[in-house]
């Protein structure tokens, strides 16, 4: 892929997942939460250039950083997620500003590194970056299935029509 049309999906994905995150939204617990993260990495690795041909070992430690980058950014996101499960057993989720926070810092060091890596004369793909939001995606989804596994079950039942009101006694055969 280009490096337009790798920066569109990134673009893409980033936008996706924030906008649907801050949205109250069912956790889906079913085996499918790593597909995107997948299809990702696929994306990520199909094309060469991963690490600067010149420089392999500065390149390989600033891909290693937005890696880590990455991992630090899903684990406080999937953390900073508020969780809560329903009197029907569905469990729903919803980012908090905490979350968005997580992401803002996580951005600004993907920024700072992306101009480190420039100030070195590194030559950076946008494969790189997509394989660090892989990360970030698949750490994230991760944690929040295991922890909407891990959810107690709803306190009280829910409301119904006719709670609260009197049971009609029985009436008695003469």
């Amino acid at each position: 892929m280009s490096g337009l049309v790798d920066a569109l999906v990134i673009l893409a994905v980033v936008v996706l997942v924030i906008a649907r995150q801050f949205r109250t939204r069912r956790v889906a617990t079913d085996r499918s939460w790593w597909v995107v993260p997948a299809v990702l990495v696929f994306l990520a690795l199909r094309e060469p250039g991963l690490l600067d041909s010149d420089h392999r070992t500065l390149s390989a430690l600033l891909l290693g950083t937005e890696l880590l980058i990455g991992l630090a950014t899903g684990v406080g996101w999937a953390w900073t997620t508020r969780m809560w499960r329903t009197p029907d057993g569905a469990v729903w989720s919803r980012s908090s500003k905490a979350s968005g926070l997580v992401w803002t810092i996580g951005i600004a060091l993907r920024a700072g590194l992306f101009g480190l890596g420039a100030v070195l004369g590194l030559r950076q793909d946008s494969s790189a970056l997509l394989l660090a939001l892989a990360v970030t995606l698949l750490v994230r989804s991760g944690i929040m299935v295991r922890r909407a596994q891990t959810l107690p079950p709803a306190s009280g039942q829910s409301a119904a029509y006719g709670d609260g009101m009197p049971q009609p006694s029985r009436k008695e055969r003469v």
